[in-house]
């Protein structure tokens, strides 16, 4: 937090109590120099008194205060510091006595807020981390029916883990983390539909609400697989058209293609990680009409399990805190490929 209070002119009319050489309080007192006229006609004794009065003053064991003229450092008579300074710093900015202040600035580099400025000022992005840590605890919430337009799902599942007990919660999370910082250095307005603040869920309905209010130019939700040992690689998926109750897909489908195709060429080659080996035909792309999360999103979005958590050369990759950094990448770079057109 920044303090804003007078500029060091300012402060130079008021004084510290615990300041040597100045009074307890109040304003600075200038004096006079004073000059006494001696007439002729007054007694000695007189003359000698006022004097003493003028010489002395009110306090006989107190010196004199010298104060500094208007504008004079408050320093010692060398320059230097008195003890009090050096012990009670001032909160104000120090400035030279003989030169005007100069602006102050910031050497470091000043981190892009969200919305700020950069390439992707002006677009949304919903990041969606698949699953929610807290889901263990709460079964029978995220187990109860809801309705994605041509079926009726579990709210939300658990997700899967690697043998060691990685979670795919944990996962999803942290590469959303790092996904989000990426995309607001580019000025992106950012916003995660669960960031390890709620108990448990969003639903997958609540999951796409949040992408359609949020009139997201892009949404992704991020995954990872539990399939066979043997199978690894990445895919991502894509919304099929669907028109049915609450879900129409028609008017994303062609653009949530061109945002997965972009996200799976970047992915390959930031992260290296190959297309998989047992969805897609070797495309790294997979197409489905039974995920809440796409058939209820009204913005182009997609899905991407990002490896096989069950794989013994997959898992190596997903628990690497490095490789979940060049994910975050790739991600980002197809996301920003795909908003700039």
């Amino acid at each position: 937090m920044s303090y804003v209070g007078p500029e060091p002119d300012d402060f130079d009319d008021f004084y510290r109590d615990d300041d040597p050489g100045r009074g307890s309080g109040g304003r600075r007192f200038r004096g006079r120099p004073v000059l006494v006229t001696f007439a002729a006609l007054v007694p000695t004794a007189l003359a000698g008194w006022l004097v003493w009065q003028v010489v002395s003053g009110p306090g006989e064991s107190e010196p004199p205060k010298v104060l500094p003229a208007p504008g004079q450092s408050s320093t010692s008579p060398a320059g230097t510091p008195s003890d009090a300074d050096a012990k009670a710093p001032s909160p104000f900015p120090s400035k030279s006595a003989t030169s005007p202040a100069a602006p102050t600035t910031s050497k470091a580099p000043s981190k892009p807020a969200a919305g700020g400025s950069g390439p992707l000022k002006g677009k949304v992005v919903v990041i969606d981390p698949g699953h929610n840590p807290g889901n263990f605890q709460h079964t029978a919430d995220i187990n109860r029916q809801v309705n994605v337009g041509n079926a009726t799902k579990e709210c939300d599942t658990t997700g899967t883990s690697s043998n060691a007990g990685y979670t795919e919660a944990q996962f999803t999370l942290d590469v959303s983390r790092r996904l989000r910082t990426l995309l607001e250095q580019q000025g992106a307005t950012v916003k995660l539909t669960q960031n390890g603040d709620r108990a448990w869920g969003p639903c997958v309905t609540e999951r796409a609400a949040i992408g359609n209010q949020a009139r997201a130019d892009a949404a992704i939700s991020v995954h990872a697989d539990g399939s066979a040992a043997g199978n690894r690689g990445f895919h991502v998926i894509l919304p099929a058209s669907v028109h049915a109750g609450a879900a129409d897909t028609r008017p994303i489908v062609a653009s949530s293609r061109d945002l997965g195709e972009r996200i799976a060429g970047k992915f390959i080659q930031v992260t290296g990680q190959p297309p998989s080996n047992y969805i897609g035909g070797g495309t790294g792309l997979d197409t489905r009409s039974d995920l809440g999360g796409l058939n209820l999103s009204t913005v182009p979005k997609v899905f991407i399990e990002c490896g096989n958590m069950r794989d013994t050369q997959d898992v190596n990759r997903l628990t690497s805190g490095t490789w979940r950094q060049k994910a975050a990448q790739g991600l980002s770079e197809g996301i920003v490929s795909f908003l700039r057109g």
